[in-house]
């Protein structure tokens, strides 16, 4: 087995700490693809387990047990039951959670009766401990008869050991075991018989699964219906040939962990984590308690950003002032100036709170709150037409809707799955929040209630509440028109109470911070680039009247020459190609409060709605001559042809509600297309969000002028 590469998938049950597992031993060394046919995550990585034996291990994803349900389970069950032509693993890694034993040892006896070489690794062990429970490693070893090797991947202890044994494993020095867990042949052993007449390569317990699931496995015309005419001719039912296996694991379980694993007596008081979960997931008070986290979430984002914003934004606001003084007055400079600084300052000025609302997020996942979330919106979100797994998209979709959409993946139900995608993007994402926060500092005062309540942040909050609202409705709306029958299940698992990972939460910050920067950052700077020279040039002709006309004026009236310039700026902006743009778009987005400048910066903010923010720095930039103002004070100052201000209340709530309910992205029509398999769907989405949108903002705009 020396200088040669072992295939090791691992598998295990959701929430045993299999991704961290996974983490531990690939490190950097990963790369994530998807399986063939199916929107599922692959993700791979190799680690060397012995000196010359380089294991390449694949993270299968999470189940319960080897009867699946979801598009995720039947990935990790063609590849155990040997029918994915792409994964063909040598051996498993099987993690089993110590402080949920009885339920992953189902797991582990399934793999067992397969026959396939497993090494189980046992995590939770501190946790177990913690519950009362001690486990008899050796004891449940000779038992079972696979190798169990104790490990805790999150402070990288059993590792070594864990490699020692995939090496003796690759060499054969453990094998799976020839007895099977329950006696699998007395379920149906005349049909088995039959079936291994035929398949003779088939343990028992394989039999059974292809007498179970054989319409979904890679087999030909004349083997399908050999197999269909062996279960009609033993009269085999599925159903209760799975009750029977199922009560019969359970019962030598039962017999195993008897003698193996001491519980604590079930009258002992109850542990800390439960005993929160009696406040935190009250029927009364854990709505409460959640608005009032929300609450704390948007009033902390809005409070703790303010200064590190100001200060990024009034040091911009000097180096643009700087920069125009000190350098000439050339195409170059402008381009500079009004460009390249003006373009940095919309990226970098975000940053403080993006990175705050994203540590945020992260603790509430890592001490255990979000999955509280799920159970207590379950109600809700079943009448209109969800269950309590659409919340944890429909959150992440508060960071972005591109991955919310693809952790999706883990709603069973098929109507619920594309329900949910076609209304996360309804969520406030990461992208409107430097929409959000330059028009509520522009239209909302910075006052104060009781002296500590952010009227600010309150907006904000209700921002993100309407998000959420108007999704729950036009779920709600659109169940009634997807016709898709199935049954709907809420199975959920709750993790334990921890502290967060405070290197984890900085990470993700940071991690957050860099994607912004790079990835957003690209975007803004090449359209705000793109921006200035539609700014800055436009038709020859039309360009030369004005610069004439401008000329002729100053030399008539020479003492009103400083109003006579910043007059000819405004009028070149206007008829430059943006202007141009601008101006044709003007007639529509009217009714909604909106100057053409906005409607350059609706179409460019297609790409990317944080693009609005360095839209509208290049437009005020390219057009003034006074570079120290901030933008904000630029936009507060900005006035329509009849002398009213551009950004009033009304425009401005206006505006924020047009961003929130808008389809303006085009990576999430992408993954839309690609979660669906259909481009029905992004385009229906476009559509309906758009509508949405503009008669949502015009109501507002109505309401409040």
């Amino acid at each position: 087995m020396q200088n040669r590469n072992v295939n090791i998938a691992l598998v295990g049950n959701p929430n045993s700490g299999k991704t961290s597992l996974f983490n531990t031993l690939t490190g950097l060394n990963q790369k994530v693809g998807n399986f063939p046919g199916v929107t599922v995550d692959k993700k791979s990585g190799s680690c060397e387990i012995a000196p010359g034996t380089v294991a390449n291990i694949i993270d299968l994803p999470g189940t319960y047990s080897l009867y699946p349900k979801r598009a995720d389970e039947w990935v990790t069950y063609k590849v155990l039951l040997e029918q994915d032509e792409e994964v063909k693993p040598d051996m498993l890694i099987l993690l089993a959670d110590a402080s949920n034993l009885k339920r992953n040892l189902l797991f582990v006896s399934q793999i067992i009766d397969l026959k396939f070489p497993v090494v189980v690794a046992l995590s939770m062990l501190d946790l177990a401990q913690k519950k009362g429970i001690n486990v008899d490693v050796e004891g449940l070893e000779r038992e079972l008869g696979v190798p169990i090797i104790p490990v805790n991947p999150r402070k990288n202890k059993g590792i070594p050991q864990l490699k020692k044994a995939l090496f003796q494993t690759a060499q054969q020095l453990y094998k799976a075991p020839a007895r099977d867990f329950i006696p699998n042949r007395e379920l149906a052993a005349d049909a088995i018989e039959n079936i291994q007449v035929h398949f003779p390569s088939l343990s028992d317990y394989q039999s059974i699964h292809y007498l179970i699931n054989h319409e979904n496995f890679t087999l030909d015309n004349d083997k399908q219906e050999l197999v269909e005419s062996i279960e009609a001719k033993h009269k085999f039912n599925p159903t209760k040939t799975q009750a029977d296996e199922i009560m019969q694991r359970y019962h030598r379980i039962k017999q195993i962990m008897t003698v193996n694993v001491s519980e604590p007596d079930p009258l002992q008081k109850t542990l800390f984590t439960e005993k929160l979960d009696k406040i935190l997931l009250h029927r009364r008070w854990g709505y409460l308690i959640l608005l009032s986290v929300l609450f704390l979430l948007f009033q902390s984002v809005f409070w703790l950003a303010q200064f590190p914003m100001d200060a990024i934004e009034w040091s911009f606001g000097e180096l643009g002032g700087w920069f125009s003084k000190i350098l000439p007055e050339a195409w170059w400079s402008d381009l500079f100036i009004n460009g390249i600084v003006a373009g940095l300052s919309g990226i970098l000025v975000f940053v403080p709170q993006i990175m705050i609302l994203f540590g945020l997020i992260t603790i509430l996942e890592d001490t255990g709150y979000m999955a509280r979330i799920s159970f207590l919106t379950d109600k809700l979100m079943r009448k209109v037409g969800l269950n309590g797994k659409s919340v944890m998209p429909m959150i992440s979709g508060f960071a972005c809707a591109v991955p919310a959409i693809m952790s999706a993946r883990n709603i069973e139900n098929k109507k619920e799955r594309l329900l949910t995608i076609l209304i996360t993007p309804l969520m406030s994402c990461s992208a409107r929040l430097p929409v959000f926060t330059i028009l509520i500092a522009l239209v909302i005062p910075a006052k104060k209630i009781w002296g500590i309540i952010s009227v600010q942040g309150l907006v904000m909050m209700g921002l993100y509440l309407l998000g959420v609202v108007m999704a729950l409705i036009v779920s709600y709306v659109a169940k009634w028109f997807i016709k898709i029958q199935e049954k709907s299940f809420f199975i959920l698992e709750l993790p334990v109470y921890r502290a967060p990972r405070w290197k984890n939460v900085i990470v993700t910050m940071v991690n957050k911070a860099k994607i912004f920067v790079t990835d957003a950052g690209k975007v803004i700077m090449v359209i705000s680039l793109i921006l200035w020279a539609l700014s800055s040039y436009g038709p020859s002709q039309r360009m030369h009247n004005v610069e004439q006309k401008y000329a002729e004026m100053k030399q008539a009236n020479p003492s009103d020459a400083p109003i006579l310039e910043k007059q000819r700026k405004t009028a070149l902006l206007e008829n430059s190609y943006a202007g141009i743009l601008g101006k044709k778009l003007e007639p529509v987005i009217t009714p909604l409060g909106y100057d053409w400048k906005i409607g350059i910066a609706l179409i460019t903010s297609f790409a990317a709605r944080e693009v609005f923010v360095g839209t509208m720095a290049t437009l005020y930039s390219v057009g003034d001559e006074d570079d120290g103002l901030l933008l904000r004070q630029k936009m507060a100052a900005a006035r329509k042809t009849d002398g009213s201000p551009v950004y009033t209340v009304a425009a401005g709530v206006s505006l924020m509600i047009f961003y929130l309910l808008a389809m303006q992205c085009m990576s999430t029509l992408a993954v839309v297309k690609r979660e669906t398999r259909s481009w029905k769907w992004p385009v229906i989405q476009l559509v309906y969000m758009t509508g949405l949108a503009y008669v949502v903002s015009w109501l507002a705009y109505e309401l409040l002028k």
